[in-house]
């Protein structure tokens, strides 16, 4: 199977370069294992600064809409972090006294969502909070003993109306309304639906994975993938390649397809240790497929920190490459392949972190192809 691109990995970085290059002509392969960090994706690419117009344009075909507002988003944690362009669903505060009363509002037996680490944060800033929870006899009728965002995005999606109903009910004096970002799974217009109909401002906030905003964001794009006719090849594996005088000629998978895959640009967007873009033994961190230099301590010792809640040195750690994105293997760059995303780690920090690297590293090395 022959194609103009080959992209290792089905994450944010992945699904970028391969809408792009797809919307470009280019016929375009991806090859995923299905093991990302999409679900993990708060919906806030808090590494971009600049105003979003590539990357909203290129969102909007897949029906993803984005807004860009500097100023802070609410943590699940009850802190505030520093974002300017997120998710439409996401939102962006201008400041974390936002509100001079707040209604924070949970769904019973959902448990991964905060409201007591939410009221104490909100208080810090002067906001006086309430915590109550939504009467939804629909979760009975449904029966589930376990509660994940997931289940409850299925289950409320097709409900919103009553949860509108049941949060005008419960609204006293407050100004606010603090809802869990389980809404809008597959429709992302539900979330300003419930807006909407709220007499009062509507702040959600992100809950323990899986993130429904991730998982929504990863479905639509694929989805708009195969409508530009790109092909995608999910739960395979490429476990090697065969490399001829620096250049890349094709890469085999194992999985339900077993293929042999060639092209005249190969991009690596298979992420770092989570998804197993970069793996290790007792004596070394490497990169699987293609052997690259990676940017990592040879002392294992160095390798994490004793204290868990510290930085881990490892989650710095990346492929090495030049400054067009060609990974290297020996200090020299293979001349097709291109390095995206989070199997970058920091070596590249000038493409900043998170989303904001997966993205502005996709479109530095669609650029590449482009030329």
């Amino acid at each position: 199977m022959r194609y103009d691109t080959v992209i290792i990995g089905g994450g944010l970085a992945g699904l970028v370069a391969g809408l792009s290059l797809q919307q470009s002509g280019r016929s375009t392969a991806i090859v995923s294992m299905e093991q990302n960090a999409l679900p993990f994706f708060s919906g806030s690419f808090e590494s971009l600064t600049e105003a979003p117009e590539r990357l909203s344009s290129l969102l909007a075909g897949a029906g993803i809409r984005l807004h860009y507002h500097p100023g802070v988003r609410l943590m699940p944690l009850g802190t505030f972090r520093k974002a300017t362009l997120s998710l439409e669903d996401v939102s962006l505060l201008a400041e974390p006294r936002f509100a001079e009363k707040a209604l924070i509002l949970n769904v019973p037996g959902y448990i991964d969502f905060f409201t007591a680490f939410l009221a104490e944060g909100l208080e810090r800033q002067g906001i006086q909070c309430r915590v109550s929870t939504l009467d939804l006899p629909v979760m009975a009728e449904d029966g589930l003993a376990e509660l994940s965002s997931v289940h409850l995005a299925r289950i409320l999606d097709s409900k919103w109306e009553w949860v509108v109903r049941q949060v005008r009910l419960l609204l006293q004096d407050e100004d606010a309304v603090i809802l869990p970002q389980i809404f809008g799974l597959e429709d992302p217009s539900i979330p300003e639906r419930i807006r909407q109909g709220i007499p009062a401002r509507v702040v959600f906030v992100g809950t323990q994975p899986p993130s429904v905003p991730g998982i929504r964001t990863q479905l639509l794009l694929k989805r708009r993938f195969g409508e530009l006719g790109g092909t995608y090849l999910g739960e395979e594996e490429v476990v090697d390649a065969r490399v001829e005088n620096g250049i890349v000629r094709s890469v085999h998978t194992r999985g339900p397809g077993g293929n042999v895959l060639e092209a005249a640009h190969f991009i690596l967007a298979s992420g770092s240790f989570f998804s197993k873009g970069l793996r290790s033994n007792p004596f070394r961190v490497f990169e699987p497929v293609f052997g690259l230099d990676v940017d990592a301590s040879e002392d294992r010792n160095a390798w994490y920190n004793d204290d868990f809640a510290s930085d881990q040195p490892y989650m710095q750690y990346g492929v090495r490459t030049d400054a067009a994105l060609h990974p290297l293997v020996e200090g020299r760059p293979l001349q097709n392949l291109f390095a995206i995303g989070s199997v970058l780690g920091g070596t590249r920090p000038e493409f900043g972190s998170g989303a904001g690297l997966a993205v502005r590293s996709a479109f530095a090395a669609v650029d590449e192809i482009l030329v």
